[in-house]
């Protein structure tokens, strides 16, 4: 790799890093507000947040990845073309096909991390994930206490706690109400308490000091009371439903599972076109990424004395797009009205036959601007809307006063 390759990788690094960083951080940040609303409402422990956070980022990079590729390669062409480096690189005989070595190089290495982060991080990712969900609604990932409230441990348990200190190791003004394993009812009142673990993983010690114990057996009619200074309750965990199997929907299964179940002729026929259309969808995603550096050639580089940033914003504009677009392609597949393979890569030959024409203009034709005619109207735009601005106007005002 030569001086010029080397600048331009780090041309291309800086901004495919930040973008990278940015957009999961703002992805992250969004979904963590209601993650911690979910959380508190299903009544569990903070830290479930992080886990499942960190679940959902090999999807966040499944299309950030991409833009990131995108916008690190056409700024990277943007500042050659801005700062007039392009055209002492042109001018000295080095073509747009050669400056397209080390976006290639890019485009390849992330591609194959996208790869596998679709076709088989993603998956397991999404499962444990809706683990977690599944979990926490059902308890199994224990509830916290609140301080105050009655708090029911399945259906046989309630607790109440006035007060907690020390993160929980103290507990004072207790109340707790239980059924015992003979369906007899328990009410324990105690000033303070704390949990201990047992040598049975199914069961928890709640040690209790100075209370009273009320317990009604079915063999007497009047319930006996219990005085104590030292009492260890001991509390059945409850049982919880098992979590389905991974699997259960296709994006939770990885390229070879799907490519399996798509050509089992044992399967039904809407499994056999759900999983083809998913197979597809990835594999068209990851495709999409070899025509990224070449886009970025065609929108990054403005025409002549124009700073114009209509092209990254166009950029996002298309990627978005061309994702929604294979979206809507994979539930049409899914649906069997449309063949997948028609559904997925028919947009996706009609994207790259768009891509291909807009860097032959600018890498083959002279003068030619793929987007010329947008910067121009763009341009247009932007002047026509600064007339109205408020600034604007009294600039115009001060300068007929002047000219009067």
């Amino acid at each position: 790799m030569n001086s010029i390759d080397r600048y331009m990788a780090r041309l291309i690094a800086v901004p495919l890093i930040s973008t990278l960083l940015i957009s999961a951080m703002l992805l992250v940040l969004d979904r963590m507000l209601r993650l911690f609303e979910f959380v508190a409402t299903e009544g569990g422990p903070v830290s479930v947040v992080w886990r499942m956070l960190a679940n959902l980022l090999p999807e966040y990079l499944g299309l950030g990845i991409p833009i990131g590729l995108m916008l690190g390669c056409l700024l990277a062409f943007r500042r050659l073309a801005t700062s007039s480096e392009l055209d002492v690189l042109r001018g000295v005989g080095m073509s747009y096909t050669r400056l397209l070595k080390v976006p290639f190089m890019y485009a390849f290495a992330l591609a194959i991390l996208n790869l596998a982060i679709v076709g088989y991080i993603q998956p397991t990712s999404r499962y444990n994930y809706e683990q977690l969900r599944f979990e926490l609604r059902s308890g199994a990932l224990g509830a916290s206490i609140k301080v105050g409230e009655f708090t029911s441990f399945g259906q046989k348990m309630t607790l109440r706690i006035e007060e907690s200190k020390d993160e929980g190791r103290k507990l004072s003004g207790i109340f707790v109400q239980m059924m015992t394993k003979d369906g007899t009812p328990v009410a324990v009142t105690a000033e303070s308490g704390q949990f201990l673990r047992s040598d049975d993983p199914d069961v928890i010690i709640f040690r209790l000091q100075n209370g009273t114990l009320v317990h009604q057996d079915k063999g007497s009619p009047i319930p006996r009371v219990l005085t104590f200074t030292t009492h260890n309750l001991p509390i059945p965990l409850p049982k919880y439903e098992q979590f389905r199997t991974r699997g259960g929907k296709n994006i939770e299964r990885t390229l070879p599972e799907l490519a399996v179940i798509g050509r089992n002729p044992k399967a039904s026929e809407e499994d056999r076109e759900t999983s083809r259309a998913a197979f597809h969808f990835r594999l068209a995603e990851v495709a999409s990424m070899f025509l990224l550096p070449l886009l970025a050639v065609a929108l990054g580089v403005p025409p002549k004395r124009s700073t114009s940033g209509l092209g990254i914003f166009l950029s996002i504009v298309m990627i978005v797009t061309y994702h929604k677009i294979n979206e809507f392609g994979q539930s049409f597949g899914s649906g069997g009205s449309v063949d997948p393979i028609v559904a997925l890569w028919g947009p996706f030959t009609i994207f790259a036959a768009l891509v291909l024409w807009m860097y032959y203009q600018i890498a083959y034709v002279p003068g030619a601007q793929p987007i010329g005619a947008l910067e121009k109207a763009f341009e247009k735009l932007t002047k026509a809307i600064g007339r109205f601005l408020p600034g604007r106007r009294r600039k115009l005002r001060h300068a007929d006063e002047a000219a009067a």
